[in-house]
């Protein structure tokens, strides 16, 4: 695959200061006021001030100049305006207003973490020992930016930009409503969802394993309960451990862990799924609120004020 990841989003909101504290709070490192770094990523996240909640760009990272060639041809093929530079390239995404840009850039090399060991029936891979979590002190740390999911609404020409345009993957779908596609070999770096605005629904963050997922939410809900959305649970597309959190925006923010890998597009065959069984594996119902956030309607309708 050309591309090889999901590098960066800018995210505006009514209120970056006061959004910039929750995601100190979520384990991300402030390199300046609303730009923050993970611990493998580099610079992944930044917010600006908007009158709404929404997505502004995303960088997506190629391999070399020939891809970027590639993309502005796909594009133009759309009748996407390409603006191209060296070792870069931005366009806007039409549906959504995105402003997308795709760079050239070195794979990073991932930091392999141990394996948490777990005892199960006739496996002790934990003999004679506690559990090695018991002693993990410190914050949670985001690994790297994983995925965000974005509403359209047009669902199908916001998927085509992304995957006949800018080259991502599709991972599985859920027929007319949502397309989960990758730009790596994660399941997923961006789910495009059909919905009655244009929105973003969540980034995610990766984490170790699932005591990382479980001791990052509670820390972010020990003095804040009202940030809690929906988990602890396992997706059952992606397969991944999830918490969601929300930020004071708006925005919901997930710790996960244990994502399907693609490491070769030929042997993955995409699935069809139906309704919650796109949703979870297992986990606690899932709330009104996650599949419909409370503000949209406002939003929908105008009467939302600047900084609620």
């Amino acid at each position: 695959m050309a591309l090889h990841r999901l590098k960066s989003l800018t995210v505006g909101v009514p209120d970056v200061a006061r959004t910039a504290d929750y995601y100190v709070d979520f384990g991300l490192e402030q390199l300046a006021p609303g730009r923050f770094a993970t611990v493998e990523g580099g610079e992944q996240f930044v917010l600006r001030p908007a009158r709404i909640r929404r997505l502004l760009g995303m960088t997506i990272a190629v391999d070399d100049i020939d891809d970027l060639g590639r993309i502005a041809a796909n594009l133009r093929r759309l009748d996407v305006p390409v603006q191209q530079d060296g070792v870069s390239l931005r366009a806007t995404e039409p549906v959504a207003d995105i402003a997308v840009e795709a760079v050239v850039e070195p794979r990073p090399a991932r930091t392999s973490v141990p394996a948490t060991p777990y005892n199960g029936p006739g496996r002790l891979d934990r003999a004679g020992t506690r559990a090695p979590v018991l002693s993990r002190t410190g914050p949670v740390r985001p690994l790297a930016l994983g995925h965000v999911v974005i509403g359209t609404v047009d669902q199908e020409a916001t998927q085509r930009f992304f995957t006949d345009g800018i080259g991502f993957k599709v991972s599985d779908v859920v027929p007319g409503q949502a397309a989960f596609l990758r730009c790596s070999t994660d399941h997923h770096n961006l789910l495009v969802q059909q919905a009655p605005i244009n929105f973003l629904h969540h980034t995610s963050w990766q984490v170790p394993d699932v005591d990382d997922v479980g001791r990052g939410a509670m820390s972010m809900l020990a003095e804040h309960p009202e940030r809690h959305v929906w988990g602890l649970g396992r997706h059952h597309i992606g397969s991944n451990f999830f918490w969601y959190l929300k930020d004071p925006a708006g925005n919901f923010s997930e710790y996960y862990a244990d994502m399907d890998a693609i490491v070769d597009d030929q042997l993955w065959t995409p699935r069809s799924f139906e309704g919650l069984q796109a949703l979870y594996a297992w986990g606690p119902p899932v709330p009104p609120s996650f599949l419909n956030p409370d503000d949209l309607a406002a939003y929908m309708t105008g009467a939302h004020a600047e900084g609620s």
